[in-house]
C-alpha cells in the first residue's frame, strides 16, 4: 500500500534539530576554536547545570554523560552495594535493575499497576525486607508513579527513595516537578526524550546538596572539582560535553512549548480512545497532573494487529518493553523461582506506543486517531 506524502507518521521526528542547525554549527565553532580548548565539564557544563537548578529549585544538578549512568551514580553516592537490595519494577528499562546489579545489590522485581504501568507501591511494600535499602519507582511511558505514596512507603520503613525520572523532565505531581520528590532523581537528554539533545547524556537532580557533591566528585573519577589528578574515591567517567551543554541551554526556552504541544496531542488522544476501552483498547488515565508525555502508549487485546493496520496507514508505532525485567536472561538469576509479575507479563503483551512527538501536525494527529478508532470499530 501506497501512503500519501501528508499522512506518513514518524515514531520520532526526523527534522528534530532541523530549526536549531544554524545554532549548532557556530556552537561547534565557538567551542572547538575557544581559546580555554575544554571539551568536558567547562564553564558551559557549569552554567546549564546553573540554568537547571534555579529552574527546579534544586540543591544541585549534576550533568552526567547519560541518564543510565546518572542512575548508577545516584546508587553509588547513595552508598547502596553488596547485602543490600532495592526494589525495582518488573516492566521498564534494562538500567532499572542493571544500574542495581552494578553496584553489587540485587535487585527485588515488584509489579506494576494496570491502568499507569508504574511500579504498585502495594506489592513494593510487602517486598521489604532488612536488607532493603532504597526502593526505585520509574516514571513509565506518559505516567509519573504515585510518588506521594513511594515517599510515604519509604518513611515508614527508613528506606531511600531513588527516583528514576529520565523520562519525565518537565513532568509536575502535586507541585513537586518529577526527580525532586526523593534522595535523587535523573533526566535523560537522549534525542527521543523530550528535551533530547543530538548526543547523549544527563543529568542527576537532587534536594540533598550531599548527595549532588558525591555525584559531583563519583562522575570524573573521584577527582574533587577544580583538582585535576587527585583522586579521593574510586569513580567512573561520566563528563558531560560542553558543546552538548551550550546547545541545551540555547534550546531550553523552547521547553515549556514543546511539552504543552505533546500534551494537547495526548489529551486529544485520550479523548478519542477514552470510549475504545470495551472494543480492547485502552488509553492512559486523562489526569494532566503528574503526566510528562514522552510516549503516549495504549493497551490493545491484539496489539500486533493494530500495529500491523496502523503501519498500513504509514502510522510508525513502537513497542518497547517485549518482556518483563525479570524474563530477560540477564536478569533471571535475580528472579526467585516460581515467581510471577501477572501486570508486568499483560503489559508487555499488549502496550503499543503511538506518535507523540511535538512536530506532529494537526492532521497527522487526527490521522492517527482516526485509523486506531477505526480498527477498534472494525474489531468490535
Amino acid at each position: 500500500m501506497t501512503v500519501a506524502p501528508d499522512f506518513a507518521v514518524p515514531f520520532f521526528p526526523p527534522g528534530l534539530f532541523d530549526a536549531d542547525r544554524a545554532a549548532l554549527l557556530g556552537i561547534v565553532r565557538e567551542v572547538g576554536l575557544d581559546p580555554e580548548q575544554r571539551f568536558i565539564l567547562g564553564r558551559r557544563t557549569a552554567a546549564f547545570e546553573a540554568m537547571l537548578r534555579a529552574d527546579l529549585e534544586a540543591a544541585d544538578v549534576v550533568a552526567c554523560s547519560s541518564g543510565t549512568s546518572a542512575l548508577s551514580l545516584v546508587l553509588r553516592a547513595l552508598d547502596i552495594g553488596p547485602s543490600d537490595e532495592v526494589i525495582v519494577p518488573a516492566f521498564g528499562c534494562a538500567p532499572l535493575a542493571a544500574s542495581v546489579i552494578g553496584t553489587g545489590a540485587t535487585p527485588v522485581f515488584a509489579d506494576i499497576r494496570p491502568d499507569t504501568l508504574t511500579m504498585d507501591p502495594d506489592h513494593a511494600g510487602r517486598l521489604v525486607t532488612p536488607r532493603t535499602r532504597a526502593v526505585m519507582p520509574a516514571h513509565m511511558f506518559s505516567v509519573m508513579a504515585d510518588m506521594p505514596r513511594f515517599t510515604e512507603l519509604a518513611r515508614r520503613h527508613g528506606i531511600r527513595l531513588v527516583e528514576d525520572s529520565a523520562v519525565a523532565q518537565g513532568g509536575v505531581l502535586r507541585g513537586v516537578p518529577a526527580g525532586l520528590w526523593g534522595e535523587a532523581g535523573v533526566y535523560s537528554f537522549v534525542q527521543v526524550k523530550t528535551f533530547g539533545m543530538p548526543g547523549e547524556g544527563g543529568v542527576v537532580v537532587t534536594r540533598d546538596a550531599e548527595v549532588g557533591a558525591k555525584v559531583r566528585l563519583l562522575r570524573n573519577h573521584g577527582q574533587p572539582p577544580g583538582q585535576r589528578f587527585l583522586h579521593q574515591v574510586i569513580g567512573i567517567n561520566s563528563r558531560f560535553d560542553e558543546i552538548q551543554a551550550a546547545f541545551q541551554t540555547h534550546r531550553y526556552a523552547e521547553f515549556p512549548a514543546r511539552l504543552e504541544r505533546r500534551a494537547q496531542i495526548a489529551a486529544y488522544y485520550t479523548e478519542r480512545f477514552a470510549p475504545l476501552a470495551d472494543r480492547g483498547i485502552v488509553p492512559p488515565p486523562p489526569d494532566r497532573d503528574g503526566r510528562c508525555f514522552y510516549v503516549y502508549t495504549v493497551l490493545a487485546s491484539d496489539r500486533d494487529a493494530l500495529a500491523a493496520h496502523l503501519a498500513e496507514s504509514g502510522i510508525a508505532t513502537h513497542v518497547y518493553y517485549p518482556h518483563p525485567l525479570p524474563a530477560h536472561r540477564a536478569f533471571a538469576a535475580y528472579a526467585p523461582p516460581g515467581a510471577r509479575w501477572p501486570r508486568a507479563e499483560e503489559a508487555a503483551r499488549r502496550h503499543l506506543a503511538l506518535p507523540v512527538h511535538h512536530l506532529l501536525t494537526d492532521t497527522q494527529v487526527e490521522h492517527v486517531a482516526d485509523r486506531v478508532c477505526a480498527f477498534a470499530e472494525a474489531h468490535a
